[in-house]
């Protein structure tokens, strides 16, 4: 796939039953997850019903066709002193991986991220995906002595 092709941009309503499927095949290899079409749409529908301003989906799309998709929201660090970026739900559609879609992908968050002036980015990956794992490597992410906790509510 030649990725000059590709346009990264804010994802829009007509992207949601498109972006809807690729969380199941993210939400399928995760353990913490499980694929919930409702809850996903519900998720994405709050994320574009937003300005855009503190959240947004990008997509990266090949012609009309979304065949990839990220998430992020602005969150308040102490640690920084300021505004950093939460990275969800990075997906690339698997006859599309391999081919430098993910890195434009992520190369457009990155520019989201530097528009709103975000020190930091920070992401949640699987520790058994690897190819995840060596992806985000590549890409200069750094693992952290952190571990996530959660409680449902």
């Amino acid at each position: 796939m030649d990725t000059k092709a590709l346009t990264i941009r804010s994802a829009g309503q007509d992207d949601l039953e498109t972006m809807v499927a690729l969380l199941q095949a993210l939400f399928a290899i995760e353990e913490d997850f499980t694929p919930d079409p409702e809850r996903q749409r519900r998720g994405l529908i709050r994320f574009l019903d937003g300005c855009g301003k503190h959240r947004g989906i990008l997509v990266a799309a090949s012609g009309a066709e979304v065949i990839a998709m990220a998430t992020i929201q602005i969150l308040v660090s102490t640690a920084e002193g300021g505004a950093v970026g939460l990275v969800e739900d990075v997906v690339v559609h698997q006859d599309h991986r391999g081919c430098g879609v993910g890195r434009r992908l992520m190369n457009g968050v990155m520019a989201w991220a530097q528009e709103r002036g975000l020190t930091r980015l920070q992401l949640l990956a699987d520790r058994t995906n690897f190819n995840a794992l060596d992806f985000y490597d590549r890409m200069g992410w750094v693992p952290t002595r952190l571990i996530c906790l959660r409680r449902h509510m």
